[in-house]
């Protein structure tokens, strides 16, 4: 696959991330912007799920197989 890539912009975000390579910056900037995705999802669900667990309940269910 070829594409092109302002080099300003991937020598930025190589630094920020603290990546060896372009390719590697590439790789990192891809998984952090499905990282967020998942987290933004995640968070739209905060506070909406109830559980009535007690310390006893939550061993319990660690316990389970």
């Amino acid at each position: 696959m070829t594409i092109t890539i302002d080099d300003a912009l991937v020598g930025a975000a190589q630094k920020v991330l603290g990546a060896a390579s372009k390719a590697e910056t590439i790789r990192l900037a891809l998984h952090e912007v499905l990282r967020r995705e998942r987290l933004s999802r995640a968070l739209e669900h905060q506070g909406g799920v109830e559980l009535e667990l007690d310390q006893a309940a939550l061993a319990a269910l660690r316990a389970e197989p």
